[in-house]
């Protein structure tokens, strides 16, 4: 039995033995409002001081982040922004550092940069602030300030990879394994978020699912049929993991994401 990373969800963590396999990478899945980001701040909350924690957004600010957190009483205040590391106002983090839209543009220009100066032509230009490049260059400049050294354990959190390929839903499964392949480190367990859109109930960008050792899926019933918000949650896939198949129905409230009971 490997060893488990707590989803911050207790029910949820039931599902699936204890929580997320250590080492593996799991997606969660759902069309907007379904609860995917308020999912990763409670795995997050769960994880802040057991393990060193990267944690991307690509929906909101820095500050949003931890105020929406504290909406649920989860305590990230700790959280040290990229943006200030790689503007030299901090050397080191302690146990989260989160990396926003604007840490990740700053990654990029400082990518762009090197590559211009590099002499030897060998630099890399990365096409765009929101490419692989830069996501894979913004978490390992997360793990130098977290002290995270290959065999160390870590948490890496993306929430959402949909945006690295917006503008290429094409290209979602290559882009998915290019970023497994150069970020894949035996003790790093991943969380990622993907969007599914509302009018087709299929996922923007095909094949991260591919690249998951596991996909938990949350999804509403039609607001205009139940005339009410009924958000679902099932697990699709967990490896190593004797999971529970069946749709649950849960509710986000001011105490957390909690199970509807006999639903």
């Amino acid at each position: 039995m490997p060893g488990r990373v707590s989803t911050g969800v207790e029910w949820v963590d039931r599902l699936i033995e204890g929580g997320l396999p250590k080492g593996t990478w799991t997606v969660i899945t759902g069309e907007p409002g379904t609860g995917k980001s308020i999912m990763c701040m409670f795995t997050a909350g769960a994880n802040l001081g057991k393990t060193p924690i990267v944690y991307v957004t690509t929906e909101t600010s820095f500050h949003d982040v931890v105020e929406q957190a504290r909406q649920f009483k989860i305590d990230l205040s700790q959280a040290v922004n990229l943006t200030d590391i790689l503007a030299g106002r901090v050397k080191e983090a302690e146990g989260l550092v989160v990396v926003d839209l604007f840490g990740l543009y700053r990654q990029y220009r400082e990518m762009v940069r090197e590559a211009d100066e590099d002499e030897r032509g060998r630099g890399r230009r990365p096409s765009r602030a929101l490419s692989i490049e830069v996501l894979r260059g913004a978490i390992n400049r997360a793990y130098e300030a977290l002290g995270v050294e290959r065999g160390d354990e870590a948490l890496v959190i993306v929430d959402s990879m949909t945006a690295f390929w917006a503008d290429k839903p094409a290209m979602a499964r290559a882009y998915s394994y290019s970023l497994r392949q150069s970020l894949y480190r035996q003790n790093v367990t991943v969380l990622m978020t993907s969007q599914y859109a509302p009018t087709t109930d299929m996922s923007f960008g095909f094949g991260l699912e591919h690249i998951a050792d596991g996909i938990i899926h949350l999804w509403m019933d039609d607001v205009k049929e139940v005339r009410a918000i009924r958000r679902w949650l099932i697990v699709k896939k967990m490896r190593l993991t004797n999971h529970d198949r069946r749709a649950h129905q849960f509710e986000i409230t001011p105490q957390g994401i909690v199970e509807v009971q006999g639903a």
